[in-house]
């Protein structure tokens, strides 16, 4: 616990005249500030400010050092510090309610403490350190905007992150998977090349080969088939070889790869019988090269897809100036980083944009910020299977007006005024940072725009209203 650190008025004055930041005052306001104040002692692991209890007090730190720390995923995270030859606490004229978090000392600090019930006499006698408080405490509001800020983006991209890996991971694991099948497959295409270029074939059979290698010869199958649907097909292959004298070791790969029966006749009619195996080998390797590259291709594109949309989301290759910004572009990069999250929830997220919406003039990272805010929040408040998120975007007057809605439970009318207050959040303890929000509104009011709810069991839609790139302007 904090003690009472015993000392002279002009031991005091000593230190207020070194110190850092109000040393320079005239000595009539340090000598006020001696008078007023009570010198005290914090231990290392003392609280000097609690979150849950409004400051009351400004410390003027002599010797040591303390941080305020905040809890972030199930941590305490180090926010913002506090050195000798500061001034922190409760500062004259400021409005705050309750501290970010916990201010504890890391080294033992020696400060001088003054009230708050002195604050008005300190702004009439004091003009010079009145003066000075509050240049701090607009530099501490800039760092505080600036730091939760960027604890609120690291938040959300350590969240994405998770469902980011695991939408990368899919399209990864499929490559892998047809890179290996690959290699056999190609062998296999080898040898039997090899033993179709022995048999002295004419080019009729050769072409009707290629044909049915290329797919060319047989309509390609579409739709995903079931285990009993698929052992059907591979049933019907098998018999079709054994009845021909063929190997059924190639079974497997004419039915995946939907070679119907037909096809098999039509070859089998081209093709001597002492050929006849090797040509079904090498139709089998060729359609499932063809096949594997084809799903290689799809897998990379994919990724080459969720890495535009990242790139986009982030705006990772864009200058940080104002520019047209493509509303309905923006939201469905935010939706597809999001995607495994909906999915995971089983929930479905409908656009509804038109494709001649105006663009508004943006930082679109910054409305890219607001968008996933406002779609991740949806997202927690929906039930655990089968919730919905609307999201529409409409020109009304000058302005563009996005509309997010959910059909989740709602936002208590208890709740609903505090919602876009720095820190408040509904959520459980290290799951929710309580700037989203207060970010987003942010976001949104520097961009010339307004952001309200409304909030009913099984409807909350959020509005936001921007205006319409003028003409010629960027």
């Amino acid at each position: 616990m904090p003690q009472s650190h015993p000392a002279s008025r002009d031991e005091i004055m000593k230190l207020l005249v070194a110190h850092r930041t109000l040393g320079g005052a005239p000595r009539s306001e340090l000598e006020w500030l001696a008078d007023h104040g009570v010198l005290r002692d914090y231990a290392v692991g003392d609280i000097f400010v609690e979150p849950t209890v409004t400051p009351y007090e400004m410390i003027i730190i002599f010797e040591g050092d303390g941080a305020v720390f905040v809890e972030r995923a199930g941590e305490k995270k180090k926010f913002m510090e506090w050195h000798a030859g500061d001034v922190t606490g409760l500062l004259p004229y400021s409005r705050m309610k309750r501290a970010p978090g916990v201010s504890k000392t890391e080294h033992p600090i020696v400060g001088l403490v003054i009230h708050r019930d002195h604050f008005r006499e300190l702004t009439r006698e004091c003009p010079v350190v009145t003066e000075i408080c509050v240049h701090i405490m607009l530099d501490r509001a800039r760092q505080f905007s600036a730091t939760d800020w960027q604890i609120d983006k690291l938040a959300a991209l350590g969240r994405l992150s998770a469902g980011l890996a695991h939408e990368l991971n899919n399209p990864a694991s499929a490559i892998a998977r047809a890179a290996r099948t690959l290699v056999g497959t190609l062998a296999q295409a080898e040898s039997a090349a090899r033993e179709l270029g022995a048999a002295n074939l004419g080019e009729r059979e050769i072409a009707l080969i290629d044909t049915m290698r290329n797919g060319g010869a047989f309509p390609r199958a579409t739709g995903i088939f079931s285990a009993i649907e698929r052992s059907d097909r591979e049933e019907e292959v098998v018999e079709w070889l054994e009845a021909h004298g063929a190997d059924p070791a190639t079974a497997q790969s004419l039915s995946e790869n939907g070679v119907p029966v037909f096809a098999l006749d039509d070859l089998a009619n081209a093709i001597p019988d002492e050929s006849l195996d090797a040509a079904l080998r090498s139709v089998a390797a060729g359609v499932t090269t063809r096949l594997l590259a084809e799903d290689i291709e799809r897998a990379a594109m994919r990724i080459h897809e969720l890495v535009g949309a990242i790139k986009r989301f982030t705006y990772m290759d864009r200058a940080t100036v104002r520019e047209p910004a493509n509303i309905a572009q923006g939201i469905a990069d935010t939706i597809a980083v999001l995607a495994s999250k909906a999915k995971a929830k089983s929930a479905s997220v409908r656009i509804d944009i038109p494709s001649d919406l105006p663009m508004v003039g943006a930082y679109g990272g910054e409305l890219n910020q607001v968008w996933s805010n406002l779609i991740e929040n949806a997202l927690d408040a929906l039930p655990a299977q089968g919730g919905e998120i609307a999201v529409s975007a409409r020109p009304e007057d000058s302005r563009v007006v996005v509309r997010i809605a959910d059909n989740g439970s709602g936002i208590p009318p208890d709740v609903l005024p505090s919602i876009f207050d720095p820190f408040f959040t509904t959520k459980p303890m290290g799951q929710g940072t309580g700037l989203g929000l207060d970010i987003s509104r942010r976001i949104v009011t520097s961009h010339e725009g307004t952001i309200e709810v409304d909030s009913q069991p099984g409807k909350t839609e959020f509005r936001v209203a921007l205006p319409v790139l003028k003409s010629g302007k960027s």
